[in-house]
C-alpha cells in the first residue's frame, strides 16, 4: 500500500490533508474520490484516495478518533473558508 508512516491525529489535519488532494497539492491524477478504510492486514484506520477504478493512489493514517468522527468531512468534503 501507498501509505506513509505519518498518522492524522485531529479533523483539522483531515480537513487540510482532504483540501491538499482536492487542490491538487499533492500532484495526484485520477483521482475519483476519497473514502475511510481499515487496512486488511492489521485493521489500522487510514483515509484512502481514490481512482476511478478505486485503486489506492495515496493514504494516511488516521487516529481511531479521526475515523469514528471524520467520516461526514470525507463524504461531504472540506469547508471553504470564505475571504
Amino acid at each position: 500500500m501507498n501509505i506513509g508512516n505519518e498518522v492524522i491525529e485531529t479533523l483539522d489535519e483531515l480537513e487540510s490533508f482532504l483540501t491538499s488532494v482536492e487542490d491538487g497539492g499533492l500532484g495526484l491524477t485520477n483521482v475519483a474520490g476519497v473514502a475511510m478504510a481499515t487496512s486488511n492486514a492489521d485493521g489500522r484506520p487510514f483515509v484512502a484516495v481514490l481512482d476511478d477504478k478505486h485503486q489506492l493512489l495515496l493514504g494516511r493514517w488516521v487516529s481511531q478518533d479521526v475515523y469514528e468522527n471524520g467520516k461526514d468531512l470525507v463524504r461531504t468534503g472540506p469547508k471553504r473558508k470564505k475571504h
